[in-house]
C-alpha cells in the first residue's frame, strides 16, 4: 500500500468512525490504530485530529474493558 493509499484508508476510517455506534467504534479501533502506526513508521505526517481520534478510541476501548469486569 502506498502512503497515499494509507492516508485515504485513514480518512475513510475516520469518516466511518464518526457516524458509528459505540460497538462499531470499538470494532474499528484496532484497524485505525494499525493504519496510523504504518503511516508513522513510513515517515508520513499523521494529522493531530487523527492522533486525537485514536487516543479517544483507545480510551473508549480501555473503559469498555473495565465496564465488563465482574
Amino acid at each position: 500500500m502506498t502512503d497515499y493509499d494509507l492516508s485515504q484508508t485513514a480518512r475513510q476510517l475516520e469518516a466511518s468512525i464518526a457516524g458509528a455506534s459505540p460497538a462499531k467504534r470499538l470494532e474499528l479501533q484496532p484497524q485505525f490504530s494499525r493504519v496510523l502506526e504504518r503511516l508513522n513508521r513510513e515517515g508520513v505526517h499523521v494529522p493531530a485530529r487523527l492522533r486525537n481520534l485514536n487516543a479517544v478510541l483507545l480510551d473508549e476501548a480501555i473503559e469498555h474493558r473495565f465496564d465488563n469486569l465482574p
